[in-house]
């Protein structure tokens, strides 16, 4: 049981495949003014410049073979590049924090990019050098939406709401130890606090080959801009 669940957590924040970007590679016009649209609708110059971002919730997780949902409760801090993610549950805890430069995690043998690189947190960056929005692959072409990839190569492809132009998932597929993922995050409420909608209630679907885990994310404490001691973020 853990061990799936520990898959589950690497899948969640792993929504990205490495696959190095090059130098010379441009934004696709047409992309990045939808990812513009997108970032307005989500609160604009509020979310790209809010100082923190504090989310806690529960999230119910069903996994493989598992006799009923397992219940645990979650953490997400963020300030500018420094974050701390936290999972605890009565059979598995997991926790990574960076200070901004370093990335540490409370299970040695995972490392995953930083949160940061992926997801809507990526959003904000989309006009920054080494940041790269172009269209959705040719599997998602029917779809409306755009992918962002990273200065390091992750990239999330984001499918847009074609009225309010706010994200409804975001998804991706890539390996890990030579097994191929798939994950797709579906949101189903918005939150506005401060200016700034943030994703208040989300599920997740995780195929793992002939696996597939299931989560249910509901964000309880939301709050913007909140003072956050630097000492969260100390990596010990």
């Amino acid at each position: 049981m853990k061990k799936y669940f520990a898959l589950f957590l690497i899948a969640f924040f792993a929504v990205n495949f490495n696959i190095q970007a090059k130098p010379d590679m441009k934004s696709d016009a047409a992309a990045l003014e939808l990812a513009k649209l997108t970032l307005k609708a989500l609160g604009g110059d509020k979310f790209a410049q809010a100082k923190t971002i504090v989310v806690r919730g529960s999230v119910a997780v069903t996994a493989p073979n598992a006799p009923q949902t397992l219940p645990a409760a979650f953490a997400m801090i963020y300030a500018g590049e420094k974050y701390r993610f936290e999972i605890q549950s009565a059979f598995f805890n997991f926790s990574q924090i960076s200070d901004g430069i370093q990335t540490s995690s409370s299970v040695a043998e995972i490392s995953l990019p930083p949160i940061t690189r992926v997801g809507l947190a990526i959003l904000p960056r989309i006009e920054e050098s080494g940041f790269i929005v172009s269209p959705l692959p040719e599997k998602l072409k029917k779809k409306k939406g755009f992918r962002i990839t990273s200065p390091e190569g992750y990239y999330t492809d984001f499918i847009i709401d074609e009225k309010t132009s706010l994200v409804k998932e975001y998804e991706s597929s890539y390996e890990l130890n030579g097994r191929t993922i798939s994950t797709a995050v579906a949101i189903d409420k918005y939150r506005l606090v401060e200016g700034i909608l943030i994703n208040e209630n989300f599920s997740q679907r995780i195929e793992m080959g002939s696996i597939t885990a299931y989560a249910n994310f509901k964000a309880k404490e939301i709050s913007v801009n909140s003072a956050v001691g630097d000492d969260i973020f100390t990596i010990k």
